[in-house]
């Protein structure tokens, strides 16, 4: 069975455009594998930025066939801190797909879902129209091309053993931990001034067990989460690749990553974002 699964892993990396650095086909095969039957596998050596993102393409057309067709984006190190950890001074981009996105809130999700199960608080955008790459950095001009902000618990996968540091290579190896989440309700977007400040302003809460473990605001995402909108849509656009009506956007989380561990119960509050009640979203690990 398993020479089975790691065939049917060749044939649909073999589609996808081959790079001179890239490790071999049979490497990241076997390396998908280990990732899909939720295990450690050995990180790829002195694996490079470029390295990394030909691996995260070849790894994405293996994905695809059990999480279902890609849906839109990732964004991962949106925040300060962590982009002087790493050394770098932008974001990490992956790819998300039906699966990631498919659970709606409530829901009830296996804690073993990764080799190193994380949960993260996290917000997620839908493009409602195209042609947001003309609205650069101007946060309303940005709004008038997304038509929902959706509450979404991220579980990522940190894929590697604890004891080993990834590099940028090896973050962009994983899809940038991509893998499940749960959804809120999508609420409406106003292009207004108002919204705009409410998103940056918005205190996002974290709490497991009625226990809030982490607070942060709208703003811990690149200052804003509409900056994370803007700098994607320049990521693209540099590879002639326009953000697509219909495709959302994972924008980074606003937390630290907690592990996932069964009889965990936890829930996501946007406090500020609406008048009145606080949007929220919750799933329960088993």
């Amino acid at each position: 069975m398993r020479r089975i699964v790691i065939l049917a892993m060749l044939a649909a990396l073999a589609t996808a455009p081959a790079h001179a650095a890239c490790p071999d086909l049979a490497a990241i095969a076997r390396f998908a594998q280990a990732i899909l039957e939720r295990r450690s596998p050995p990180p790829f050596a002195n694996l490079t930025p470029e390295d990394g993102a030909c691996v995260q393409q070849q790894l994405v057309a293996t994905f695809a066939q059990p999480m279902g067709d890609v849906v839109g984006w990732k964004l991962g190190l949106t925040s300060p801190a962590i982009q002087q950890r790493f050394g770098i001074d932008r974001p990490l981009r992956g790819a998300i797909f039906f699966g990631t996105l498919r659970a709606p809130s409530g829901s009830e999700i296996d804690a073993g879902f990764g080799a190193v199960p994380v949960v993260e608080a996290d917000l997620v955008v839908r493009i409602g129209r195209e042609g947001v790459e003309s609205a650069g950095d101007d946060h309303v001009a940005i709004l008038r091309h997304i038509d929902q902000v959706i509450p979404f618990i991220e579980l990522a996968d940190l894929v590697y053993a604890p004891d080993h540091r990834p590099s940028i290579g090896d973050l962009l190896a994983i899809n940038v931990g991509a893998r499940l989440g749960v959804v809120g309700q999508p609420i409406p977007v106003e292009a207004s001034p108002g919204f705009a400040a409410r998103l940056g302003a918005m205190q996002v809460a974290l709490s497991e067990g009625g226990r809030e473990v982490s607070r942060a605001p709208g703003s811990a995402i690149l200052g804003h989460p509409l900056n994370a909108v803007a700098w994607l849509a320049r990521d693209l656009a540099r590879e002639g690749r326009p953000l697509r009506a219909g495709e959302y956007i994972s924008l980074g989380s606003l937390s630290a990553p907690q592990p996932a561990r069964a009889g965990q119960e936890w829930q996501l509050a946007y406090h500020g974002l609406l008048d009145g009640a606080a949007p929220a979203v919750t799933v329960r690990l088993r």
